[in-house]
């Protein structure tokens, strides 16, 4: 798939605003069913951008997947396409299920996670139901993920950097003092997803820890309860 311009995407956004977005179809894990489940097909909401519709089908296996993942650092110049984001957000957090259960295992069903992706025209807010992003702001955040990442050059170099942020609270009402084990636990489940998503994708990632909370908090103007649990930076390798 071709490239989107952030005006050709727009534009397939109002296209697609009164339609519906479909997601995939394919059975999430979880360990209770929602308890208020909801549909997985919604129209968009006036101020969300619709994304491409995930694909369900790659040119590789999961074990080929599983056996070609390696931390990648160093990356080309080349922006994703919109279809590759929408692919590895689906593949993080996306909905799979006509009941709302997720890509990744959640306890509870409760779903904690959020995930925000910054480009070089602003950073989004994933909003799974309805496979859409909310503009968090219009002004390139890389620069600053990057010198709250500790200024290391996998986060500079990358034409796109995920940030998976977990809301404890939702977790704390049904697990209490074992929420934050839970809470970290999905973190990872649905790292592990986008990584393999990535190799999918021919794209290279890697999944980065160490960074100063507050810095990430302030960069994307998030809520204080929306704790960085990850900086993902993803691109196309350098060959």
């Amino acid at each position: 798939m071709g490239k989107l311009t952030r005006r050709q995407f727009l534009r397939l956004a109002v296209a697609q605003a009164s339609g519906l977005v479909a997601t995939g179809a394919v059975a999430g894990c979880a360990t209770s069913e929602p308890t208020a489940p909801h549909s997985v097909i919604e129209p968009a909401g006036e101020d969300e951008i619709p994304l491409p519709e995930p694909r369900l089908e790659g040119e590789i296996s999961l074990e080929q997947a599983i056996a070609s993942r390696r931390s990648i650092r160093e990356f080309t110049d080349e922006s994703l396409s919109w279809e590759e984001i929408s692919q590895l957000l689906w593949a993080a957090q996306g909905i799979t299920d006509p009941r709302g259960l997720r890509a990744a295992p959640s306890a509870g069903a409760l779903y904690p996670l959020e995930l925000y992706v910054a480009v070089a025209d602003g950073a989004y807010r994933y909003l799974p139901e309805g496979h859409a992003l909310r503009v968090v702001t219009g002004e390139d955040g890389r620069q600053g993920l990057w010198e709250a990442g500790l200024r290391q050059g996998a986060i500079q170099a990358a034409p796109a950097i995920f940030v998976v942020t977990g809301i404890y609270q939702r977790t704390e009402g049904k697990y209490g003092g074992r929420a934050e084990r839970y809470v970290e636990l999905e973190a990872g489940h649905a790292a592990q997803n986008m990584l393999l998503q990535a190799v999918a994708l021919k794209l290279g990632a890697v999944p980065i820890g160490a960074f100063y909370d507050d810095q990430v908090q302030d960069v994307l103007g998030l809520p204080p309860e929306h704790r960085p649990l990850y900086l993902i930076p993803v691109g196309h390798p350098e060959a």
